[in-house]
């Protein structure tokens, strides 16, 4: 995450605001197509992680290979699309300086590759993912991320056009990614040796998954974007600085989350193949909670410093941004409980009904949050909106996992939501009077911040813990303790 928000600021400086501007620009009409990639690759990840659970061992080959078969379609098809319609919108349509064209065409067809060959690495990475070796997954990720940061120093340094350089030196950075996750994969799994398998019903199983897990992933789509656009029309492009600021500090925060999940994931879809149904409960339990406490250890600090931390990372804080932080890290606390019993749906493969369900109340967010900017609100109701209608969604979540996997929906109430608020109030009352007393400046920041935290700990160990939890967390440390001396 350091490396990541540190490099982007090192491109930005270098590239300048108009060459940035057109790589964002130009990637994302090649981003347009990664919402059908992200449906394929949750069927992908879930029926490995499936059949690795249920110690198929031939049908995982079978999976595996035709996950392959299936991304160099998709390949086939992307490349088609893009080479003809994209090309011709980004020439035609696009507003781009005259004299950087040739550069953007430059851009355009390296992000291309690049997203092709990390199509083509979704199966090895989810082998990687269902094995559970967390440590592979890890060091390719922080070579990548370091991969990047030698990006962002080269730039600086070689007098050429920087934003063709940048863009080719990111696609040899997926090129060597994608030689890594092959090797490591073929020499560790055996399963990860693709052969052509032509498998009629299995394809139409893991498209048909795909296709219905396609309405939740174009659900949030709208809601996100639907919701910048919403406010670009109604507020303009300043309102849109200030929500894509928010959105920064919450991909940075939340990304803790989501490492935290692709580790628990395996486990619940895993435990639901094998038939252990207690083990996978108690997994949605405890990973519901542990996934919001670790959300709000991490945004509870930022909460409180809003407008300092605003302020010290970007100097002058727009009109709007200190709000619209504080309510997008609320919706990602408030979606976090949510994240385990979605695995769980996927992991039935009866996703029709819920993605109906839930999807269509997502794609709510767009008309409710137009309507009320039409009549005047301000520009924070988009989120407000969101965080309403993710309450809905988590009661349908509740409702229908009690049919298709038996779940107690007043156990959860009990357990996992009314703790989550508890905790959340008693932790954060004390520092919410402080800073409202205190000035902002850098001793008082990381006063405040230190008392957050040190706060949140003490209440979630026990208040939020249960006693087994507490137990089994002090053995640890005990444990830990005795190893080091």
């Amino acid at each position: 995450m350091a490396v990541s928000l540190y490099t982007s600021r090192v491109v930005l400086g270098a590239l300048g605001v108009e060459d940035y501007g057109i790589y964002n620009v130009v990637g994302g009409v090649v981003a347009m197509f990664s919402m059908l990639s992200g449906s394929l690759s949750a069927a992908i990840s879930r029926f490995i992680t499936f059949e690795l659970g249920k110690g198929d061992k031939e049908k995982l080959i079978r999976v595996f290979s035709s996950s392959v078969t299936i991304q160099i379609g998709l390949c086939v098809i992307v490349l088609i699309f893009a080479e003809t319609i994209g090309l011709w919108f980004l020439n035609s349509k696009m507003v781009i300086p005259e004299n950087r064209m040739y550069a953007a065409n430059w851009v355009y067809q390296l992000s291309l590759l690049t997203f092709v060959i990390n199509l083509i690495s979704i199966p090895y990475n989810a082998a990687i993912i269902a094995h559970e070796r967390m440590s592979a997954f890890a060091y390719i990720s922080i070579f990548e991320a370091v991969g990047k940061l030698t990006v962002a120093y080269c730039i600086v340094r070689f007098p050429i056009d920087r934003l063709i350089l940048y863009a080719i030196m990111l696609a040899a950075i997926s090129i060597i990614i994608r030689i890594i996750y092959g090797i490591y994969c073929k020499k560790r799994f055996e399963e990860c040796t693709y052969h052509f398998i032509y498998d009629h019903e299995l394809l139409k199983q893991m498209f048909g998954f795909a296709g219905w897990n396609f309405i939740g992933a174009s659900s949030a789509l709208l809601r996100d974007q639907g919701g910048n656009i919403v406010i670009n029309l109604f507020c303009g492009p300043v309102v849109n600085a200030a929500r894509g600021i928010a959105s920064q500090v919450n991909t940075a925060i939340s990304s803790f989350v989501a490492n935290f999940m692709t580790a628990l994931n395996p486990q619940i879809t895993k435990s639901y193949a094998a038939g252990d149904h207690k083990y996978m409960i108690t997994l949605l339990f405890q990973g519901a909670r542990l996934s919001f406490y670790i959300l709000l250890l991490l945004s509870l600090p930022v909460l409180v410093n809003t407008h300092y931390i605003l302020q010290l990372w970007l100097g002058q804080v727009p009109e709007h941004t200190v709000l619209f932080v504080q309510f997008v890290l609320i919706l990602g606390m408030c979606e976090s409980i949510s994240y385990p019993l979605i695995t769980a749906m996927l992991a039935t493969g009866r996703i029709r009904n819920y993605q109906l369900v839930v999807g269509g109340l997502q794609m709510m967010n767009l008309p409710v949050s137009y309507f009320f900017l039409r009549f005047g609100a301000i520009p924070e109701t988009v989120l407000i909106v969101a965080i309403v209608i993710s309450q809905f969604c988590f009661a349908a979540r509740l409702y229908m996992l009690r049919g298709m996997i038996g779940l107690k929906t007043l156990d959860f109430l009990k357990n996992v939501y009314s703790n989550v608020i508890i905790v959340s109030l008693l932790s954060a009352i004390i520092p919410i009077i402080i800073a409202e007393y205190i000035n902002e400046d850098f001793l008082n920041f990381i006063l405040l911040s230190i008392i957050s935290i040190f706060i949140t700990i003490v209440v979630e160990f026990y208040i939020g813990c249960s006693s087994n939890e507490r137990k089994f967390v002090i053995a640890k440390i005990k444990q830990i303790i005795h190893k080091k001396i």
